[in-house]
């Protein structure tokens, strides 16, 4: 079947199986399972996956941490760059072959097959204790809203009150479980009644909180300082370390290597322009991460004076940033429940949305690989949540005593997918591309048509971004950022 005579993916049933095909070349390709019906019902869907908790609570501590207006310049430099050529070939890649993960490498080279196993790891590690930190999320936000006094009240100690509730046996797990069964309720559904239209009502509502909470921030005394810290650039504050946080950032922000833009791009119209969506993706990403870190900054900036205050309450990373630090932030503010109740909503959905995507692209490798209906497939994968989840759980309460090099059960998962899989995952991508299947077909399905294009994005593909992956993978075993 000759690719112009494939039908979009969209003219499928969102039950049927995948229907492979011999190619002209003699390449076995396939559609799937349904797909978006419309080009920004992919945009927001891509766009949902890559705005989750790397925005809101690394970002902002990196920023802080790296110079401010330096370390959002070298972030935005390498987005245009770097990030975009990796994040389109990823898509490409998906609606080329219309396969998950694991066929559309054995598509692209037949002998590259055990490749796609490697990388759906990647999201299988994830999304369990993804799901915990997201059951996190769910508890603080019901905290805020109910005003328990223990951790809204002016005295309230929040660093005993997150310690005490992580440590707890029971009381994470049932958290945990609300958001895992949420997610996988959505992608139950299917890919446009459930994951498409879970998008268009999440993401809008996404904006609207972060610009809403961005105004808020800005308007307390004493942000402009924050604000200056953000967006004005100090030479004189720029290192090597600047440049490789912020690469390491924008590679974990964009949803690299995770299985996912390969999949939602095998779910994308064969007449959406790869390019222009990409472009979207990249924007909408960054100008969250930006105006979460406009949320976040300028806020401690208010509330503690600046200063010393202020970079102390800055050098808290992850969960202690989201669960520690800006609850405390949040006590001190005029309004301040209120705004936590709002701030937890915007956190919550912006994981919920990242959560969905991990969950898919591996529900999609099961529909394809062993022919099982959407719901036995969402089945299993939610076993595979709530085994490594509650072992994520466990280990900061009764399991505490299991770690390795100093590391918690959660850690150690995070660890294994974020400095070591993913940087070998986006490593093997592009070598793989660039110098095992035909590149100019992959510039095709972009719509590269330009010569000067063609010859820039091969050499980010086989020369720089390998690199920079390589840089990435030294630092996670080598650097602590």
């Amino acid at each position: 079947m000759d690719e112009d005579q494939t039908p979009l993916i969209g003219d499928f049933a969102e039950d049927a199986a995948t229907v492979p095909s011999e190619t002209a070349e003699g390449k076995t390709e396939g559609k799937k399972h349904g797909g978006f019906s419309s080009k920004i019902g992919f945009v927001l869907a891509a766009a949902g996956s890559a705005v989750g908790l790397g925005n809101l609570w690394r970002f902002p501590y990196l920023a802080a941490k790296y110079g401010g207006g330096m370390f959002l310049l070298c972030y935005i430099l390498l987005a245009v760059t770097f990030g975009f050529s990796l994040l389109i070939l990823e898509i490409a890649i998906g609606r080329k072959t219309g396969k998950g993960v694991i066929g559309a490498f054995a598509a692209l080279n037949k002998k590259f097959k055990w490749f796609g196993f490697v990388c759906i790891v990647v999201p299988i590690i994830i999304v369990p204790y993804y799901s915990v930190i997201g059951g996190w999320v769910v508890k603080y936000f019901w905290a805020f809203l109910i005003g328990d006094s223990a951790l809204t009240g002016a005295a309230a100690d929040t660093g005993a009150y997150f310690t005490s509730f992580i440590g707890n046996a029971w009381q994470p797990i049932v958290f945990f479980l609300l958001f895992a069964a949420a997610t996988v309720l959505v992608v139950v559904f299917g890919v446009q009644k459930g994951i498409e239209r879970v998008s268009k009502i999440l993401m809008p509502l996404l904006a609207i909180l972060v610009l809403f909470l961005a105004v808020y921030a800005l308007c307390q005394p004493g942000a402009m300082a924050g604000l200056k810290k953000l967006f004005v650039p100090d030479f004189g504050d720029f290192k090597f370390e600047t440049l490789l946080a912020a690469l390491g950032q924008l590679f974990y922000s964009m949803s690299l290597a995770m299985a996912i833009m390969i999949t939602y791009g095998s779910y994308m119209k064969k007449n959406a322009d790869i390019q222009k969506s990409g472009r979207q993706i990249s924007i909408c990403d960054t100008l969250f991460a930006i105006f979460a870190a406009m949320i976040i900054i300028p806020s401690i900036y208010s509330v503690t004076g600046g200063g010393e205050a202020a970079a102390e309450a800055m050098g808290n990373s992850g969960p202690s940033l989201m669960f520690v630090v800006l609850p405390q932030m949040f006590n001190g503010m005029a309004g301040g429940r209120v705004i936590a109740v709002i701030f937890f909503i915007l956190v919550l959905f912006a994981a919920l949305t990242s959560s969905i995507s991990l969950v898919e692209a591996i529900v999609a490798v099961l529909r394809e690989n062993c022919r099982l209906k959407r719901w036995v497939a969402c089945m299993i994968v939610l076993g595979i949540m709530l085994v490594l989840g509650v072992l994520s759980s466990l280990g900061f309460g009764p399991l505490s005593m299991v770690q390795i090099d100093g590391k918690s059960i959660l850690d150690m998962f995070d660890y294994a997918s974020n400095s070591i899989l993913m940087p070998l995952v986006a490593i093997g991508t592009c070598v793989i591309a660039g110098y095992f299947t035909d590149t100019n077909s992959l510039m095709d399905e972009i719509g590269m048509r330009r010569k000067g294009y063609r010859m820039y994005y091969k050499i980010m593909i086989r020369y720089i971004a390998p690199v920079c992956m390589a840089v990435i993978l030294f630092s996670g075993i080598f650097v602590k950022l």
